[in-house]
């Protein structure tokens, strides 16, 4: 406040004493008696003091009232700036600690980075210097080898599948001119197995076997669980072993074998036996499989898929199976396909089951063809089959009548066919069979 405007207020105050002091001598000079008139003055008097004293006591009232006012302001100002300064010292705060945690992240990404670093590095050292060992000419250093890959496979599951396609890689390899490299393969067979097993602690899973053109000695992948497995143009020498293993993908197995074993196989895989090689025996003894089977242009031993479960289409065409072939108690509830099949030894179909179309066409029954106890509850036809030894469907359950046109069947031999059909003699060797 101005001091011009307290000095204007001061002097309205006086000014309003003296008017009401003026104003009220002149009422007391107007009484009548004297002695009245005098009393009257100094009241006038008093009173006009008391009017001055009581403007300068508002006036002073109002400027302790302006004053608290002014006081109270300057203490919510005081409050706003302390707490705009302690929201700020808070800003400056929190952006310290967020710079201060960006800096330890930023530490801690650089120790992780160089943490990693120093692993790949030690993992690259170790790998390079194992598969160096795997290269050396002693075949003593090429087993530590082997196993310092697995070791380091155990260890970081995410180098696994290059280790894997190393050991593959390595059997693909033509066999060294050692006496012991054989022992040395084996070894490398048998650390890509023992990871295989579900059933073990040191399971590997999803790995993928390319064993394309390899050398196996007794392969043995007995209760393994294998996906999409390829040993096209392998030459497996010894039984190779697949008993009670789970398959899933595609198994390749066109390749070469003196015995192969695939009792009590599971699982959906694709299962390719093309132009596959079976000096031996082929022992498919209650498997169960739900993917499609082919097996074209294939030569087999002895084969034996007695209590086998095959759920989708199966295909033997063009097969050549030299030793006896039996599917005793099979179960086939998908197409079965046998077209140009030939049968070297004994053709067992004993208590066979066929839920869907089966195709012999053009087969070749060099010795005993058995059907007795079948049951065909899909299509079946035999259409120009030859049967060089005796033939029976004793017993077989037929919902529709098997198809026989223009089939051959020996004369030298006792046949039992299904009701309705014909069968002609056609010279001193043949049979031919029609339908009516």
């Amino acid at each position: 406040m101005p001091w011009w405007l307290v000095l204007v207020g001061l002097l309205l105050a006086i000014l309003l004493g003296w008017w009401v002091l003026h104003w009220l001598l002149g009422e007391a000079d107007r009484a009548a008696a004297q002695d009245t008139r005098a009393t009257l003055r100094i009241d006038a008097i008093r009173t006009g003091l008391t009017v001055v004293a009581g403007t300068g006591g508002g006036l002073a009232l109002l400027l302790a009232a302006r004053r608290q006012w002014i006081g109270e302001r300057a203490q919510q100002h005081q409050e706003t700036i302390a707490a705009r300064d302690q929201a700020h010292r808070d800003r400056v705060q929190a952006h310290a600690e967020q710079v201060a945690e960006a800096g330890q992240r930023h530490q801690d990404r650089q120790a992780e980075a160089a943490a990693h670093d120093a692993a790949e590095r030690r993992l690259t050292e170790l790998y390079t210097r194992a598969v160096e060992l795997l290269g050396n000419d002693n075949a003593a250093v090429r087993l530590g080898g082997l196993h310092a890959l697995e070791r380091l496979g155990q260890d970081n599951p995410a180098q696994r599948t290059t280790i894997v396609a190393v050991l593959c890689a390595y059997l693909r390899m033509p066999p060294a001119d050692d006496a012991r490299e054989t022992e040395v393969r084996r070894t490398a067979q048998r650390v890509l197995t023992r990871h295989l097993r579900a059933d073990d602690d040191a399971f590997w899973p999803d790995m993928r076997l390319d064993l394309t053109g390899a050398r196996l000695d007794a392969f043995d992948a007995t209760g393994c669980t294998l996906h999409d497995a390829d040993l096209t143009g392998a030459t497996c020498t010894g039984t190779t072993r697949l008993h009670g293993a789970r398959l899933s993908g595609r198994l390749a197995l066109g390749a070469t074998f003196d015995a192969l074993v695939l009792n009590e196989v599971t699982g959906d895989a694709e299962i390719l036996l093309d132009g596959a090689v079976i000096t031996g025996r082929l022992h498919v003894d209650r498997a169960d499989l739900d993917g499609r089977l082919s097996c074209r242009r294939a030569t087999i031993g002895e084969t034996s898929w007695r209590g086998a479960t095959l759920r989708r289409s199966v295909t033997f065409d063009h097969t050549r199976f030299t030793g006896s072939a039996s599917f005793q108690e099979a179960a086939f509830a998908g197409r079965l396909s046998m077209e140009h099949t030939t049968f070297g030894g004994s053709a067992e179909f004993r208590h066979t089951r066929f839920a869907d179309l089966a195709l012999f066409r053009w087969a070749e029954f060099a010795a005993d063809a058995w059907f007795a106890d079948a049951r065909f509850t899909g299509d079946a036809s035999f259409g120009r089959a030859r049967f060089h030894g005796p033939v029976t469907f004793e017993g077989a359950t037929l919902t529709h009548r098997p198809l026989f046109d223009q089939a051959r069947a020996t004369t030298s031999a006792t046949h039992t066919w299904p009701a309705g059909t014909t069968a002609t003699r056609l010279d001193a060797t043949w049979l031919l069979l029609t339908d009516p």
